[in-house]
């Protein structure tokens, strides 16, 4: 190998994604990509066309004898357990026995030659009903006495009802919070192929390879060690692919392992979007106090979400929404309550933000609340309640929020944006009383970083430097677009001194790296660039002990830098150095490990440090909406967003840009819509809307904090950029609900339920003119 010098260190520099090109120009290879040997089979999904109902008899006759059909899994042909629940509580199943609960259920799947005959036999399938009741929403399964999925959970500080009781102003409301379908661009797709013994290795578009190995043994029976998983890279996941994957994965393997044929799944995206999780719709429930000055008193907020018929990842999604029910601000007294219902739709799941999203919102609605009820610039009542010196720094969780740079980010998003001066003109503009009305809004986010189920802050990475000097780097994240290997590469080529170019990034894999946690929670750079600093740590001391014992120096003296490796006066190239140690037998192999410190947490008293850091940001946003027909564009966006000490501003910009449009698609045109008989009738492209290149601001200027650097020993002083950003999108709905409240004089707040569509806009308008004549 030629040996390559480098001039600085790779790691805080804009360096592209590894695989931009392979992307723009479709070399980069996908599950679907990998050559199908002979023998392939395809599989497909049979579902239910009822919401809730026995399962009095199914005949599947006419599906065995289709064409092509090599035959039909069902529950009686798993071999082991008939269990895919993430969190063990039991209650998912492959395939239902007797009990259908949701529409789409998967029922039985059908194996065939091609993808084409198993999707058209599944069709065929005679079942008979015992049609039950059902309930599709919260508040529906709430007065259904439908039960929880899993606990609620409370969080409490000081004495709510006192501190309401007592308030100078109070206010009661309730708000609706849509969910959010993924839209990945890669669907779920799993691709079994069966290996002597027990084997099995499984190719698939997961974001938790080590769940869906341990999910894939326990339905086949099997030790985890039989079971292989390979993720190269995924189009898009978003925590789509976090615990929905397990399904495709269990089939894949089950239909390889009876027929001994490798075996794929792909559904079309109708039965991804109808048969997979999304993000959590809330009901949510609110009672605040707070005085003249506009400064909380006390807030006691009942949160009752969507959950679907099993409890997925809905017990840690609901509680992240009440952590972040308090967003920037700070509650002097305050009870948070979940409400996890079980109801008849697809058991939701994990989506970018993790309930976070649904929490700040609330939060900003009670401040927006405020600001209408006392004719207050929101941004001023935003500010007065941030979270401040001793005193007002502690969370409704008791955690101390030790790194608060809120003020400083909003401050100086306030004088870049010029807000003041463009809320003045908003607010002349809207005074010529046009049909054209135009809000602004400038909201801030504080968010935690780390998993709350405190065993998953943890990583292990492994890195082989073979005797050219070229490495080779392995960890347990998934790439899924985002650029997590590309930071890894950075930060393990500056710990060498080498360029990145001789670092070589490696599918993720379960032969590689064991007992891997989800690349999720924002925590893929932090966990697993940590583990890989770890593994190249270990092999630096070897090598340093070598030269320090070749050259009569001492380990100490001996420096990685770029351009090769200084050994007291000497410069010696790395593939030389490296090389040499060979020859001597050094061990050039090490695997790394790292485990988050300093965090707990105590679900029963509510009490803890779950979260390691926090990151912070800003964004302010003008819209203007058509008051005759509720339509609405962005007019422009500027946001201040706080990385840390980036180790690859490319790639974090390209985060924040990203995460602010999926937030503003989550609040303003991604509507879930189940009519009564329990059918979701957003199931495609066709009728979902995600946001559009002609939805983007037209003026959209994105910049990180700079100055700023993690006071936690985070990988380089970084801080986690994946979910963050995504709360930013709320000052596009704070914005347009401004507008909206203009027809009225800006005297009531619009309480406008999410998703913002312009139907929703159009009808509070109209509600904000009567209510005004």
């Amino acid at each position: 190998m030629k040996d390559q010098t480098v001039s600085q260190s790779p790691v805080h520099q804009p360096l592209a994604h590894d695989s931009a090109a392979k992307h723009v120009t479709g070399r980069a290879t996908y599950t679907d990509d990998i050559p199908e040997p002979a023998g392939t089979l395809h599989a497909y999904l049979g579902c239910a066309t009822e919401t809730h109902a026995h399962i009095r008899a199914m005949d599947l006759d006419e599906v065995r004898a289709a064409p092509g059909v090599i035959g039909v899994l069902t529950a009686a042909d798993i071999p082991g357990h008939n269990d895919i629940s993430p969190t063990g509580r039991h209650d998912e199943p492959v395939f239902p026995t007797d009990l259908v609960e949701y529409h789409g259920q998967p029922l039985f799947a059908v194996v065939a030659e091609t993808r084409d005959a198993a999707r058209r036999a599944a069709m065929h399938a005679r079942i008979d009903y015992e049609v039950l009741p059902h309930a599709l929403d919260p508040v529906a399964a709430q007065d259904a006495g439908y039960p929880h999925v899993t606990d609620p959970l409370t969080l409490a500080r000081g004495d709510a009802g006192a501190a309401l009781a007592t308030a100078p102003h109070r206010i009661e409301g309730r708000m609706a919070i849509g969910g959010q379908d993924h839209m990945y661009l890669e669907g779920q797709i799993a691709f079994a192929v069966p290996g002597e013994d027990e084997d099995v290795t499984l190719h698939c578009s997961t974001q938790h390879p080590s769940e869906a190995q341990h999910m894939v043994a326990h339905v086949l029976g099997l030790a985890s060690n039989a079971v292989t998983v390979n993720v190269r890279r995924m189009g898009g996941g978003f925590g789509g692919k976090e615990s929905q994957m397990n399904l495709f994965c269990a089939v894949a393997a089950l239909a390889a392992k009876k027929w001994n044929r490798p075996v794929k799944i792909r559904p079309d995206r109708d039965q991804d979007m109808t048969a997979t999780g999304k993000r959590h719709d809330f009901v949510v429930d609110y009672d605040l106090g707070f005085d003249d000055e506009g400064r909380i008193t006390g807030v006691d907020g009942t949160f009752a979400a969507r959950c679907g018929f099993s409890s997925d990842l809905s017990g840690p999604v609901t509680d992240r929404a009440l952590f972040h029910a308090d967003n920037a601000y700070f509650y002097p007294h305050v009870r948070l309550q979940s409400r996890p219902m079980k109801t008849n739709t697809v058991s939701n799941t994990a989506f970018r933000g993790f309930g976070g999203p649904q929490g700040v919102i609330v939060a900003e609605r009670m401040i927006e609340e405020i600001a209408y009820a006392l004719g207050r610039d929101t941004l001023d009542i935003r500010e007065a309640n941030f979270y401040g010196d001793k005193g007002r720094d502690v969370t409704p969780y008791h955690q101390t929020v030790a790194d608060n740079i809120i003020l400083r980010v909003v401050e100086e998003l306030e004088a870049s944006a010029e807000y003041r001066a463009r809320r003045r003109a908003v607010l002349d503009h809207n005074a010529r009383e046009g049909i054209i009305r135009r809000g602004i809004a400038l909201t801030p986010v504080k968010f935690g970083i780390s998993f709350t189920a405190t065993h998953f802050n943890q990583a292990g990475a492994l890195i082989h430097v073979y005797n050219d000097g070229s490495i080779h780097l392995n960890h347990g994240g998934t790439e899924m677009g985002q650029g997590l290997n590309t930071k890894v590469a950075q930060v393990v080529a500056d710990a060498f001194g080498v360029d990145i170019a001789r670092i070589k990034i490696t599918q993720t894999t379960t032969e590689k790296v064991p007992n891997t946690s989800a690349t999720a929670a924002s925590s893929g750079s932090d966990l697993n660039g940590m583990a890989a600093l770890d593994a190249a740590d270990q092999i630096k001391a070897r090598l340093a002990a070598f030269a320090a014992e070749r050259w009569q120096t001492t380990p100490e003296a001996v420096r990685f830098v770029a351009g090769g490796v200084q050994v007291g006066a000497e410069m010696i190239p790395f593939a030389d150095l490296v090389r040499a140690a060979y020859m001597a037998r050094v061990q050039l192999s090490a695997a790394g490990f790292y485990k988050t410190p300093d965090i707990h947490w105590d679900r029963a008293t509510g009490k803890g440090r779950p979260f390691y850091y926090y990151a912070y940001g800003a964004a302010c946003s003008e819209v203007e909406i058509d008051t005759l027909t509720g339509e609405y564009r962005i007019l422009r966006a500027d946001v201040l967003h706080d990385v840390g000490r980036s180790i690859n501003p490319a790639l974090d910009r390209g985060q924040v840009e990203g995460a602010f449009v999926q937030g503003v698609g989550w609040l303003t045109t991604e509507e879930l819509w189940w009519d009564e008989a329990g059918r979701l009738r957003t199931h495609a492209p066709s009728t979902y809307k995600i946001p559009l290149a002609s939805d983007r601001p037209r003026v959209f200027n994105v910049a990180l904090a700079e100055w700023s650097q993690n006071r936690e020993r985070t990988i380089k002083r970084s801080k986690a950029v994946g979910e963050p950003p995504f709360m930013l999108g709320i000052s596009v709905f704070e914005a347009i609900s401004m507008a909206v409240a203009s027809v009225a004089d800006y005297r009531e707040c619009p309480r406008l339920d999410a998703p913002a569509t312009p139907e929703r806009v159009l009808m509070a308008v109209e509600r904000l003119k009567e209510g005004a004549a």
